[in-house]
């Protein structure tokens, strides 16, 4: 899918570094609107992509900074995507998996089936011809039946921690240093995710070697019965172009967690009165949906 840049500031990457709260922010800078460039071009670029941020407005970046800055980190929170956000695209020169893609059944027929959904559906996602109504149908479907064929073909929490184990899949250099920055300031990080939210905790903890407390997932959870075999999903499905709708899922999600030890006034906090937004994506589903809320300073991180 690409979208031309608009005007743009190229500035050197590496950490830019709040100094009052010591906030750091990745780099790959882009408005929310022109971010996109041709992933096919990615992989010859990738090395000076990585020494570059695109800044669609300089002066509105460092105005929104210095708020950001100004209310503190009780103010703040950062919402990122998963897969080709926190996780690399690209991995020693081959593709990284995704949360879905790197799911092996252990029945070769079932993982052939899902790979054939993958191929007819991953190019109508990016299609640039086809209506939005038309394709938030298509990824529905191609969800729903990718989540049929793992119940029928009785996906095991075991075959999901042997996937992770072999799975091509690596996060983004500074991902665990901003995670520890934020757990440092007590800045939630939610990780929204159309991807499966038991993979991305087996990710995070065989990957990461550690958990973090500010680390909370909202992504499609897998109900598995004693056995430990998949039976079910919880909840409407997440998918890559209806996050927008889902935006209640978060307070949802945080109702579970939290409510059992301090009730609705934990979500207040956690969440409404963090009006300071950073937002982490490589699509541009994962900005759409921040617009049904009413943050006071919002910056939009894209990544190739």
């Amino acid at each position: 899918m690409g979208y031309p840049l608009q005007t743009i500031t190229i500035i050197p990457s590496g950490f830019t570094t709040i100094r009052k709260h010591t906030l750091t922010i990745i780099p790959f800078q882009f408005n929310c609107i022109s971010y996109i460039n041709n992933r096919n071009q990615i992989q010859m670029e990738h090395h000076d992509l990585s020494k570059v941020t695109v800044v669609h407005d300089m002066q509105l970046l460092h105005s929104k900074i210095s708020a950001i800055r100004t209310a503190g980190p009780a103010k703040l929170q950062v919402i990122a995507d998963f897969d080709a956000t926190l996780t690399a695209y690209w991995i020693n020169g081959r593709r990284g998996q995704s949360s879905h893609g790197l799911l092996q059944q252990g029945d070769p027929k079932y993982d052939a089936k899902r790979q054939q959904l993958y191929e007819y559906y991953h190019p109508l996602e990016f299609s640039q011809t086809i209506p939005i109504e038309e394709k938030t149908k298509l990824m529905e479907e191609w969800w729903g039946k990718t989540h049929a064929l793992l119940i029928e073909g009785g996906l095991t929490y075991d075959a999901i921690k042997t996937s992770v184990t072999n799975a091509m899949i690596a996060f983004r250099d500074g991902v665990v240093e901003l995670f520890k920055i934020l757990e440092e300031r007590d800045i939630p990080i939610l990780v929204f995710s159309a991807g499966l939210a038991d993979i991305i905790e087996e990710v995070l903890k065989q990957k990461l070697h550690k958990s973090f407390k500010n680390v909370k997932i909202v992504s499609n959870r897998m109900v598995f019965d004693n056995d430990g075999r998949l039976v079910s999903f919880k909840g409407k499905t997440i998918h890559s172009l209806n996050k927008n709708e889902l935006y209640i899922y978060i307070y949802i999600y945080l109702h579970d967690q939290l409510s059992d030890i301090e009730g609705p006034i934990a979500i207040y906090i956690y969440i409404y009165i963090r009006t300071n937004v950073i937002l982490l994506g490589d699509h541009l589903g994962d900005y759409i949906y921040i617009y049904i809320y009413n943050y006071e300073t919002r910056i939009s991180v894209g990544f190739l």
